[in-house]
């Protein structure tokens, strides 16, 4: 396979650019992407097979299962930096290594109805922090251990509504390569 392929299954979607200016229709529709893609993804994966689910999305990447539970543990740490940033000034949020995660063994074993019940959870909590949140409030930050990156929560919604979408596209993308529709 060549690089130029791996990258366009690496990044369907392409790569999160965060638009010089954040305005208030770029924030209606990433909180709309974040509302409805627990059903959106549910509605994806509901139908596959447990052949289908241990399947890489590409080569070397991990399979829908992994992929489905990184999305849900993902999305629950990123709920957790919104509250910190909202309520510690530019907290120092603690990562956590994804592949590690990803090679634990609930993450290549447990049914994915666990994680999409918990992602639909975790987004609907958000979502309703985030229609409720100021202008001021949406301009907080916390800070990224790896080269101190600050980060706004306006663009952390971007962020996320494109990590929806991102693996959306990565779990979409296979299921049409292998014509599992």
């Amino acid at each position: 396979m060549e690089k130029s392929e791996l990258e366009a299954l690496k990044y369907p979607i392409g790569k999160f650019q965060v638009p010089k200016s954040i305005t208030e229709e770029d924030l209606s529709v990433w909180i709309t992407v974040l509302e409805e893609f627990p059903k959106r993804l549910r509605v994806l994966v509901e139908g596959l097979t447990e052949e289908q689910l241990e399947t890489p999305y590409r080569p070397g990447g991990w399979s829908v299962r992994q992929t489905v539970h990184h999305i849900s543990d993902s999305h629950h740490n990123s709920y957790m930096r919104f509250k910190w940033a909202l309520t510690e000034d530019k907290p120092v949020i603690k990562p956590y290594d994804e592949k590690a995660w990803a090679a634990l063994f609930d993450s290549k074993s447990a049914p994915i109805a666990l994680s999409l019940d918990h992602l639909q959870a975790v987004h609907a909590k958000l979502v309703y922090l985030l229609k409720g949140l100021s202008k001021e409030s949406l301009k907080k930050e916390f800070v990224h251990p790896d080269g101190h990156i600050e980060t706004s929560l306006d663009e952390n919604i971007g962020r996320y509504a494109w990590h929806s979408n991102h693996h959306y596209a990565h779990i979409q993308n296979l299921i049409q390569r292998r014509k599992w529709l």
